[in-house]
């Protein structure tokens, strides 16, 4: 049970096993290429050279099919022969072998609008003329330089392919481990949420709204893999559709507790916004009985979603899944109060969404102690697979590219071209020997950012990092001295680390990779303070250079770049809405799944962009905290779209789910208000404004006599579509855009 226990936790903090991975493919990759060099007796210089040219080459790769990455390695060690040959042809000549690192710098940021493909050959162009410059390659050398190349890409084929493989099946079936691992958390927190008391009930709920991050983020990565992990459209398409009832199921569990625990019906906005407020109105009686049921009940759930029901069991387990599918049906739920009866009916709802998980990612379950609810919810995930497998793919209509300076890669080739210049020109002032981190430092801030804000946070990361780097390696220099294969041990174990919290922290990565570079020096036999203090001049310079090309040439401001992603995030909101309204009001089905993790896609552009808006040391606090609550509205938006887009892809095939043409008045003011917000955002002199009125319920109020109010719409979608509507107008008013007066 330990090793279980220890295996869930590894796979949900580290989704996939992807950092693990990378970091050991990279420290593998060195390690061979360090052993083989050795055996042939080359020299230090040489030694580092073939550890930096093994890193390159290993983490340069990105494709996701073997072939691919084949193809690429194979086409990147002639492209590192040529960078390798002109870094030394030109390396006493001043003049041009600055001009031609600057056209080198510029094709390989241009060579990213061509895939990764085109990302890898470039950032291999640039790192290894980076790696002459650093051992000071010369004309003789090349033939040993050359051995060394292809030492290394050799080694590091090895590793990728040999020694750490990892195929798209296996990787998206780790992804599978992961969610159901971060589910299982999620789980567990909403349990501690239920417990908390005053005193605790903040913390537990930071534990809630992390745990649903965390499981959406996962179930991102998922929907990246799919296409490559499976075995054809219909299978990604059930695996999509499961893991996103999953995700909706467990939300909206949450939702239920926070609900349960106070007076009034939980704000949405709760679950994403750090900091609101939690409800107060007092803590779920422990003693009794009702309670204690759900407690028990959510523990049987965390133990469903890890553990599943086979043969070797026994019936244990297979009655606990009997007995929460059998909240979904009013007959067996508990005489409690309402809020507690939905609590009951959410934790069967999750128990229907991880029975169809477990069958769509591990086939076939044993049904032999299955109960009636527990048939009757297999039928209805046997139909809806149906339906799925019916559908054709749509490819989606092709979206419009921008051309000439106005194509991110170009733009920002220019950019980080003029900012390399710049950064030429003074990290020779500093050093005429060492001035190319500064172009290093250039060069990286521009990798994976596209505004000005962007830019100026990861430079001040790297700096961060940099500086307390350059005290650890002053400490591991001086505890090494000239033992060798010691330092290179220690490098080894620092690169493992940056490749490791990479993903996590950009300061932890500079850090690790400035300590890692000191022992460099040390072997180089050039290590000094006033070398390590360089390193943090020129870092400074490297950043300072970037930020300024990125503010005066085709600079793009933050505000622009977060208010053309937000008015894509409108978009896809509208997508997704009219579509699922569309369907639920008797229209023609779609693939809204897709449209959804469009969506989602869209919104963790937008979030990432406002990070220097966010980030703890910006000086406009005010501006801050707009951003945060606007970042906060959209989740909410996008999660009660979720909802509706999976509660319309049931129409076919649910039996208390039906197509009712009145809500269509209802999603025609929702559709009318998303784009006048958009409107807004993309031209402040828009006179457009968000409509409010009576509310959904009463805008499906019919004027005939004896007709159902709602038919057999249920009310959960009638509760979406009224959030969703109340979020759009509080959305307005953080975003300035006019709200009219209900009309009367």
């Amino acid at each position: 049970m330990n090793t279980a226990r220890l295996r869930d936790r590894v796979a949900a903090s580290d989704p996939g096993l992807l950092r693990l991975a990378a970091g050991l493919r990279t420290v593998g990759a060195i390690a061979l290429t360090l052993a083989v060099l050795g055996l042939l007796g080359v020299s230090v210089p040489h030694l580092v050279a073939g550890a930096i040219a093994a890193m390159v080459a290993t983490f340069a790769i990105r494709e996701k099919q073997r072939g691919p990455q084949a193809v690429t390695l194979a086409l990147g060690l002639p492209v590192a022969l040529a960078s390798l040959s002109l870094g030394a042809l030109l390396s006493s000549r001043v003049v041009a072998g600055d001009l031609f690192f600057v056209v080198l710098i510029f094709c390989a940021v241009y060579s990213r609008r061509f895939g990764d493909r085109g990302t890898a050959l470039g950032l291999i162009g640039f790192q290894i003329y980076f790696v002459s410059l650093f051992v000071g390659a010369t004309v003789s050398g090349l033939p040993e330089l050359y051995a060394v190349l292809c030492v290394a890409f050799l080694c590091s084929a090895a590793a990728r392919f040999l020694l750490v493989r990892e195929t798209p099946a296996g990787l998206l079936e780790r992804l599978r481990e992961a969610f159901r691992a971060r589910l299982a958390q999620l789980v567990t927190a909403q349990l501690q949420l239920l417990d908390a008391g005053p005193e605790e009930i903040d913390q537990a709920l930071k534990d809630v709204r992390e745990g649903t991050a965390r499981l959406h983020e996962t179930a991102l990565m998922i929907q990246g893999r799919l296409e490559e992990g499976t075995s054809g459209a219909a299978t990604a398409r059930l695996v999509q559709r499961r893991v996103a009832d999953a995700e909706i199921a467990a939300e909206r569990l949450g939702l239920l507790l926070l609900t349960a625990r106070s007076s009034e019906r939980a704000d949405t906005l709760t679950l994403h916004l750090p900091g609101a407020p939690a409800p107060r109105a007092g803590r779920m009686p422990g003693r009794d009985e009702a309670m204690a049921r759900v407690r028990r009940d959510l523990e049987a759930l965390r133990l469903l979603v890890l553990r599943p029901v086979a043969a070797r069991s026994g019936t244990a387990l297979s009655q606990v899944r009997n007995r929460l599918l059998g909240y979904r049906e009013e007959d067996n739920l508990p005489p409690v109060p309402p809020a507690v009866q939905d609590v009951f009916r959410g934790i069967g709802e999750t128990a229907r969404a991880v029975l169809g998980l477990r069958i769509a990612l591990d086939g076939p379950q044993d049904e032999s102690d299955d109960s009636p609810a527990t048939a009757r919810s297999r039928e209805e995930l046997d139909a809806e697979d149906a339906v799925i497998d019916a559908r054709e793919e749509d490819g989606g209509t092709p979206q419009e590219e921008p051309t000439g300076l106005a194509r991110p890669t170009t733009r920002a080739a220019v950019q980080v071209a003029v900012g390399s210049s710049l950064a030429i020109a003074g990290g020779e002032f500093l050093s005429s020997q060492r001035w190319y981190w500064a172009v290093l430092t250039c060069w990286i801030v521009f990798i994976n950012t596209a505004s000005t804000g962007e830019i100026l946070v990861k430079g001040y990361r790297r700096l961060l990092g940099t500086v307390l780097g350059v005290l650890a390696g002053i400490v591991l220099a001086g505890a090494v001295g000239q033992h060798t294969w010691t330092a290179f041990a220690l490098v080894l174990v620092l690169v493992f680390a940056m490749f490791y919290t990479a993903p996590l922290s950009y300061t932890l990565m500079s850090f690790f990779v400035t300590a890692a570079l000191g022992l460099l020096y040390t072997l180089l036999h050039t290590y000094s303070l006033s070398v390590l203090v360089l390193r943090v001049e020129e870092t400074a310079l490297g950043a300072a250079c970037g930020v300024i090309a990125a503010a005066f040439v085709l600079p793009v401001r933050t505000d622009r770049r977060t208010n053309d992603l937000l008015v894509t995030v409108l978009e896809r909101l509208d997508d997704v809405t009219e579509a699922a309204v569309d369907q639920l009001s008797g229209g023609t089905p779609v693939e809204l799944l897709d449209q959804a993790r469009d969506l989602d896609q869209a919104l963790a552009d937008l979030r990432a962009a406002t990070q220097p808006l966010t980030h703890p040391i910006t000086p406009l606090r005010a501006r801050r905290d707009t951003a945060r609550y606007v970042v906060a509205l959209l989740e909410t938006c996008a999660y009660h779209a979720r909802s509706l887009a999976a509660t319309a892809e049931l129409l076919p095939t649910h039996p208390s789910i039906a197509a009712d043409p009145r809500l269509r008045r209802a999603g025609r003011r929702i559709g009318d208000n998303i784009g006048a917000i958009a409107a807004h955002v993309a031209d402040e002199r828009s006179t457009a404004r968000v409509e409010t009125g009576p509310s959904i319920a009463s805008l499906l109020e019919t004027e005939v006599p004896g007709t159902p109010r709602f038919g057999r719409v249920t009310d959960r979608v009638l509760r979406h579509v009224q959030r969703l509507d109340e979020t759009l107008v509080g959305l307005a008013r953080p975003l300035n855009v006019p709200v009219a007066a209900p009309r009367r």
